[in-house]
């Protein structure tokens, strides 16, 4: 289905049902909207200012915000002074060409590498440089495709994205969107957003030494984590993605040897360790200038964009203000986007390079593993019966649903997936 069509859908009355306490909705910003959110009516917290008021943030937690999240506010204000935003919204035909001619790439330097010992400096060297960098590209790749902007359809989509995963040698991709896909709707959430770093991991790396080996193993820490957080349904996309990946090493392995399979490993490591483009990981989320004592918290950046040269390579992901915002625009319209509404992305801060955010990180004491924002999870709040039948385009949501939430809010729930993406991944498999 279309986003214009699940958009239609979103806006048909719903049946009426049985009255319930008002809620108070955030109100709509009006331009320049900074990185603070507008309270949320959905949040049971104390006001954050209160929050605030003795002037001292724990350094040994994570700057707990009682806000929602920015990006829902400001995509709401944009849309309403840029209409025509909608129309960057969709697929590209360009990253079909990119994924394939990247796979191709990092095949033929596999097969041609096998020639030198697997530990050479000809093999390390270029699976640091080249393998390292494409590998990061493709990481991006099924991160864009996630948010099914290669394809209309949802299942070529996911097809593309098993494929670009043979480059990784490490089935991932359909783990990655379910969890990604929560990021985007649930960002900060504790236990439900997996991007955020656990407790004891903070605890144990919160110095130099630890910072440095959360850097370099980055690809570790993101594999494992969400087993230990949320765990996700194992589907049969799981296991088309398990099977086509295993049995794509498999062949590579049997006529090629070994060599190509480990070149593509390093490139996969080195792409997600102490790496140029790696920096996005840290860049992305953290919170790089600390909270000054007596700051009301809300006021914290959660997400800051790079404009540099790297997204040439990185399918514009320091763009990822300008993403959060608005998952269904493609990378190659991301920059149109910022330049629609520039009123407000110019005024928030940016970073000026990746690796010098992978240095701050590492050497500044005052960022680390707790500068991070977190809120208390407020979960779905639509469940698996109520999701299925607005997808299925029927008017009426059922009486007999376990759905506690008003008309009203169950429209805007419906809009807000449809903006990020989120309505096609929990009712297609």
């Amino acid at each position: 289905m279309s986003t214009a069509a699940v958009t239609a859908l979103a806006s048909r009355p719903l049946k009426p049902r049985a009255k319930k306490a008002p809620t108070v909705d955030a109100d709509t910003p009006s331009p320049p909207v900074s990185s603070a959110p507008s309270l949320s009516e959905r949040s049971e917290e104390p006001d954050p200012a209160a929050a605030a008021a003795n002037g001292d943030r724990d350094p040994n937690d994570f700057l707990w915000m009682y806000t929602e999240e920015p990006h829902r506010s400001r995509r709401m204000a944009i849309l309403k002074h840029h209409p025509e935003v909608r129309k960057l919204m969709g697929p590209t035909k360009w990253t079909f060409p990119v994924v394939i001619f990247v796979l191709s790439l990092q095949v033929s330097l596999a097969l041609y590498l096998r020639r030198f010992p697997t530990l050479s400096w000809q093999t390390l060297l270029t699976a640091y440089v080249i393998g390292g960098t494409c590998n990061q590209n493709t990481f991006l790749a099924v991160h864009e495709i996630t948010h099914n902007l290669a394809f209309k359809s949802i299942r070529a989509n996911k097809l593309l994205a098993i494929v670009s995963n043979f480059a990784i040698a490490v089935p991932y991709a359909m783990a990655f969107k379910g969890y990604h896909i929560e990021h985007h709707k649930f960002l900060g959430e504790d236990g439900i957003d997996t991007d955020l770093p656990s407790r004891l991991e903070a605890m144990i790396l919160n110095n130099v030494a630890g910072k440095t080996f959360f850097a370099t193993f980055q690809l570790l820490f993101y594999a494992l984590r969400p087993g230990f957080i949320r765990s996700q349904k194992f589907t049969y996309w799981h296991a088309i993605n398990l099977t086509a990946v295993l049995g794509f090493d498999a062949v590579l392995v049997h006529f090629a040897g070994w060599r190509p399979l480990f070149y593509l490993l390093f490139s996969s490591f080195f792409a997600g360790s102490l790496h140029p483009m790696a920096a996005h990981f840290i860049a992305e989320h953290y919170l790089m200038n600390p909270v000054e004592p007596g700051t009301v918290q809300s006021l914290a950046q959660e997400t800051t964009s790079y404009y540099g040269w790297l997204n040439i390579f990185c399918y514009n992901v320091g763009y990822h203000n300008e993403h959060h915002d608005f998952p269904s625009v493609p990378w190659t319209r991301l920059p149109a986007l910022r330049r629609l509404a520039p009123e407000y992305y110019d005024t928030l801060p940016s970073h000026k390079s990746w690796p010098y955010v992978t240095w701050q990180f590492i050497t500044d004491p005052n960022v680390g593993m707790w500068s991070r924002a977190k809120r208390n999870g407020r979960g779905e709040r639509l469940d698996e019966h109520v999701w299925k039948q607005l997808w299925e385009k029927r008017e009426e949501v059922s009486e007999d649903s376990e759905c506690d939430l008003s008309d009203s809010e169950i429209e805007r729930e419906m809009e807000e997936a449809v903006e990020i993406g989120y309505a096609s991944d929990r009712c297609e498999e």
